[in-house]
This record gives structure tokens, C-alpha cells and sequence, in this order.
């Protein structure tokens, strides 16, 4: 299931056995990030979470954070 966030954030969540497969993709970059969660955390931790990822990669594109 393929959502988008308040942000433009697309995220989509793919349940793969016990685990949860959430993916954060920015559409002006196209950029994507990924995590694996325990569906027991709750949808918005899990966005929370993949936001957080994408944009530490966001951030490392642009010569950001180490």
C-alpha cells in the first residue's frame, strides 16, 4: 500500500512475513529509503522512522551529515 504524507513523502508498506517493509521516497528527487519494523510499533513510528532515514540520505547527497 502506497501512501502520501502531509509533506509530498510517498510511503509505502509491504508486510513480509512477522516484519513490515516501510519505504520513504521524496518525488522531486526520487530518492528512496527503506527500514524493516515490528508492525506492533504503529504506523505513524514506522513513517516517523523512514522520514528520518530519507532524510539522512537527503542530507548526505547534499554533503550534509557524515
Amino acid at each position: 500500500m502506497a501512501t502520501r504524507g502531509d509533506d509530498g513523502v510517498i510511503f509505502e508498506f509491504v508486510s513480509i512475513g512477522a516484519y513490515v517493509k516501510v519505504s520513504a521516497i521524496d518525488p522531486v528527487t526520487g530518492v528512496e529509503a527503506s527500514i524493516v519494523g515490528d508492525p506492533l510499533s504503529g504506523e505513524m513510528t514506522l513513517r516517523r522512522t523512514a522520514l528520518r532515514k530519507l532524510q539522512f540520505v537527503l542530507d548526505k547527497k547534499k554533503g550534509g551529515r557524515p
